[in-house]
């Protein structure tokens, strides 16, 4: 089910309504019903994966427990439990998800000495949101091993954690140590006060409708320009091409950004915080600070539970360096089933240890040439170089291949036809003046609402309830009257599925 679609328009309000007048005791039990439902949308037989990973994960963080994970004579039984859950887990993850490209990868591999394998007949569908929920499945075990959180005895609490509804298609991953807690309350008869808020409620809403806005106006629109550049690339110059690398960086910021936004939105309505997934990545001066603020749930996943563990940057440098490289290889790879992910993992680490490696020659440059690092003029400098090459990656993300992300790129700086920006031709490339215009307009307002974001340390609906009561009336209509009259839809008003969904 798609937040965008109008099964989802039904069926949210029915959820909250149901949720808030039966009584407590009956609302987790309620609320995994309503999780499983949205999830079986798409395949009802994959909702039994997430039953496995569920069992599994809580069969083992309840083993460790009783067997005493403080104990020193029980770590090691401790450790082995651990392992066949992550194992178990992870054998799902990659049966279902890389099958096809790690039988591709033998069979290309020994075709090199001239042995041929004959292409698989399994027809594997991939889960959607599988990668998510496996890792937070796996997240809960690790935390519990660790002794930062318990092992949940309420399996129908348990279950409610790895499959809630508003995050569980593409997150946010969150902790156990956050939701689990927030779980709790639900159905908790000793709180004077049920977990309706109004205050809440609005701010919730207000949270999904921006999503709803960056979603379908400028990420939908975005990706009909996108689309048919990276469709045919071969056949424009740089302009175009440039063009449609710069929007799928925005295209994609706004595509997963507006899911995180409408899942904080909706668990807020029904009383629960997530956690921020995003936090104005664009206004980052460097890759490693981008990826501080681009989706942070993930991000902070793979460093405490694989990097971390790796060594970190307590070790030398050469070691910190190879940490890096194999967490955003793996983070690459998680992403998806294709060397063109995996090359896109491995830039960005590379960007990383680059960017410490030149950290001293910056400085004396900056030394040596008195530059001010701290103006607003150097600071936009270093933003502008970050966006540049953060969006160059992201050509080996969109592309389909890693040559054809190379030839991309090659024609990117080869292909020179400035004239194009003077000509009126950028607007025969899916969007015209009109339909481009919305989307310039859009960004602008994205931006406005991420530098409040940076300068507040607040969401949009902070600054949306920081207004006047006419103005937040004035800024919730113009927005759904956007969405409702601008927004991009599919055929037959079909909703738009998700970037994030195939991963």
């Amino acid at each position: 089910m798609q937040f965008t679609s109008f099964d989802f328009l039904v069926f949210f309000p029915v959820v909250v309504l149901l949720f808030y007048v039966m009584p407590r005791r009956f609302r987790q039990l309620w609320l995994l019903l309503a999780s499983y439902y949205f999830y079986m949308g798409w395949n009802a037989k994959y909702a039994l994966l997430i039953l496995a990973s569920t069992v599994i994960t809580y069969l083992c963080a309840v083993l460790m427990e009783r067997s005493g994970i403080q104990k020193d004579g029980s770590r090691r039984k401790c450790r082995m439990i651990l392992a066949a859950g992550i194992v178990s887990n992870l054998a799902i993850l990659v049966f279902f998800k890389y099958f096809y490209f790690l039988y591709d990868t033998i069979a290309a591999f020994f075709a090199i000495f001239g042995v041929q394998i004959s292409p698989s007949r399994l027809d594997i569908l991939l889960p959607v949101g599988i990668s998510f929920y496996t890792f937070q499945a796996l997240g809960y075990t690790i935390d519990v091993y660790r002794g930062t959180v318990k092992a949940e005895k309420n399996f129908v609490r348990y279950a409610l954690f790895v499959s809630f509804f508003p995050q569980l298609v593409a997150g946010p991953i969150e902790r156990s140590g956050n939701l689990l807690g927030q779980l709790r309350q639900i159905s908790d008869k000793s709180l004077s006060e049920g977990p309706w808020s109004f205050e809440k409620a609005t701010r919730g809403l207000l949270l999904m409708l921006w999503g709803f806005f960056m979603k379908m106006v400028i990420a939908d629109r975005a990706a009909v320009l996108v689309n048919q550049v990276f469709g045919i690339y071969y056949m424009f110059g740089g302009v175009a091409l440039t063009l449609a690398c710069l929007l799928f960086t925005v295209q994609l910021y706004c595509d997963f950004a507006s899911y995180s936004l409408i899942a904080m939105g909706a668990a807020k309505v029904l009383g629960i915080d997530l956690m921020t997934n995003f936090e104005a990545p664009f206004f980052s001066r460097s890759i490693s600070e981008v990826w501080r603020r681009w989706h942070v749930s993930l991000s902070s996943w793979f460093r405490d539970y694989l990097y971390i563990p790796l060594g970190g940057n307590r070790c030398s440098r050469f070691r910190k360096y190879l940490n890096t490289m194999v967490v955003f290889i793996v983070s690459g790879l998680w992403h998806g089933a294709s060397w063109h992910f995996v090359a896109w993992g491995a830039i960005q680490g590379m960007y990383i240890v680059a960017g410490d490696l030149l950290r001293p020659l910056k400085t004396g440059f900056n030394t040596f040439f008195h530059v001010r690092a701290k103006t607003f003029g150097y600071r936009f400098f270093q933003g502008l170089c970050t966006f540049f090459l953060f969006a160059l990656s992201m050509v080996f993300f969109r592309a389909d291949t890693v040559k054809d992300a190379v030839y991309y790129i090659q024609r990117m700086f080869t292909t020179f036809d400035v004239w194009s920006l003077f000509d009126e031709s950028v607007y025969y490339l899916g969007l015209d003046r009109k339909e481009m215009g919305i989307l310039w307009l859009g960004i602008a307002l994205m931006i406005l609402v991420d530098v409040y974001y940076v300068r507040k340390k607040a969401l949009f609906d902070t600054m949306v309830k920081s207004q006047c009561l006419a103005v937040q009336y004035v800024i919730v209509v113009v927005l759904l009257v956007s969405v409702i009259v601008f927004g991009v839809y599919g055929e037959g008003y079909d909703a738009s599925q998700f970037i994030y969904f195939q991963f």
